[in-house]
């Protein structure tokens, strides 16, 4: 017999509103499989136990049965505010700051009958694409606990992929949300920059111009569908964030969908199996009418320029700031980052204007396809701690990266999903299309999810 906390997010809401199972027995099935595999994998750091029940019973007390995700246990990222539990960033120094109001994603996951059931690990700072906390510890991979979980959401991740949590409130601005993803076999979206409202009430309340241009609120499920509804519910203007806006969920699908398959990336060499899932893919979608061929977007290193020196505008004025808070070879990384996109002789202005000009090459290199399916990671998941290695350790993210960072650059949406797996680790792929068309990376992750189906949960590998 299916166990509770095996079903998806919109299954779990279903399940409630035909009154097959209570809030509060979904609830307690999430809570008791967190109590089973969690000291097996520290995904998630703070068990909000008591405060879960209570809001499951008031659910079912309402008699409700309209809300979206009404009974559905979620997890938040330890950088999103959750009145009563602290922001700590992943760090020593933030463990006990509390927020005074909720995020808006939070709070509107609420009203929508959603129940916070526990705060997710993530790296000090959301500095790594591998989740290991100063303040919480390692997080492991459920399927090789020597391979990365990635990050910075890797809680989020290994969470979903376990069971423990069945929809996951994460963040992206360098694939936080997709690494995770990719390295553990689940769902992701990062929506375009301005869909989701990002707001906290612990200062500083604003951030430089690389979090304000490029971090997005995302979504970690085991479920495309989810990812969608997490989105009907989490979307639209907030008061509290001045850049976020209302814009229409969908848009027109046209009379042929396209997709460009993208198997071949400067500078990389992508792994075999990962082009055999993304050609798997287009094969998916061609047999449901789509047209597919292979394409390259417009200048993708360029791209990947770009967003590293839109990064270190920012963090090279925070290194003083920051270097008694990280251990030394993080900090030592983001010295090397810095360097490597050393923005000292090149005008603000310039960087700016170039990726106007790249966002307008690649809104129309989509006018010609209404997707792009290319590779989550240009790499297989690498060892633990393989991103620290001196002089070699931040090209590795680097290269990692490569696909990943039109997605924040640019603004533009995306989707990541698992393929089936290879030598024992997830296989997957990353759906973008043009700003706020979210709707067609969700409709062509759907169609090729109907075939390829889930991996997970799984029970972690232990030993």
């Amino acid at each position: 017999m299916t166990e509770l906390f095996e079903y998806s997010a919109h299954e779990l809401a279903n399940i409630v509103k035909r009154k097959e199972a209570s809030c509060r027995e979904v609830v307690e099935s999430h809570l008791e499989r967190i109590e089973a595999v969690n000291d097996d994998v520290n995904a998630i750091t703070v068990v909000l136990d008591e405060s879960a029940l209570r809001l499951a019973d008031q659910l079912d007390r309402s008699g409700s049965t309209d809300q979206q995700f009404l009974g559905v246990p979620f997890t938040v990222k330890e950088n999103i505010d959750y009145v009563g539990s602290a922001t700590t960033n992943g760090m020593k120094a933030n463990e006990h700051a509390l927020p005074t109001e909720n995020a808006p994603v939070v709070a509107r996951m609420i009203s929508a009958g959603g129940v916070p059931i526990g705060r997710s690990n993530m790296p000090d700072m959301g500095m790594r694409l591998t989740t290991d906390s100063s303040l919480r510890g390692r997080t492991l991979n459920p399927w090789n606990s020597q391979l990365t979980a990635g990050g910075s959401s890797g809680g989020e991740g290994v969470a979903l992929a376990t069971g423990m949590s069945p929809f996951g409130l994460g963040n992206d601005i360098g694939g936080s949300v997709r690494s995770p993803a990719y390295c553990c076999g689940v769902a992701a979206l990062k929506p375009t920059s301005g869909r989701v409202p990002r707001a906290g009430s612990i200062e500083p309340l604003d951030f430089g111009m690389a979090s304000q241009l490029m971090l997005s609120e995302g979504f970690l499920s085991r479920s495309v569908k989810d990812l969608e509804l997490g989105l009907t519910v989490a979307a639209g203007r907030h008061i509290r964030d001045p850049r976020s806006v209302d814009a229409p969920l969908t848009g027109v699908m046209p009379d042929l969908p396209s997709a460009a398959l993208v198997t071949e990336i400067p500078g990389v060499a992508i792994p075999l199996d990962t082009r055999r899932e993304i050609r798997r893919a287009g094969k998916i979608l061609e047999e449901a009418g789509w047209r597919v061929e292979e394409a390259a977007p417009p200048e993708l290193a360029k791209v990947s320029e770009i967003w590293g020196r839109l990064i270190s505008i920012d963090f090279s004025k925070l290194l003083p700031d920051v270097q008694p808070l990280l251990a030394k070879p993080i900090y030592d990384n983001l010295i090397e980052l810095c360097s490597i996109f050393d923005c000292t002789n090149i005008p603000n202005s310039v960087v700016h204007s170039e990726r106007s000009r790249l966002s307008r090459l690649w809104s129309k290199f989509f006018q010609s396809y209404s997707v792009a399916i290319g590779p989550t990671w240009t790499q297989l998941p690498w060892p633990f701690d393989a991103d620290l290695v001196p002089k070699v350790g931040t090209e590795l993210v680097l290269d990692t990266n490569k696909f990943i960072t039109p997605g924040s650059a640019l603004g533009l949406p995306a989707v990541a999903i698992p393929m089936g797996t290879a030598n024992g680790m997830p296989t997957g792929v990353q759906i973008y299309s043009d700003l706020w068309r979210e709707d067609l990376c969700l409709t062509a992750g759907a169609t090729i999810e109907n075939i390829v189906g889930s991996i997970t949960p799984i029970d972690p590998v232990t030993g």
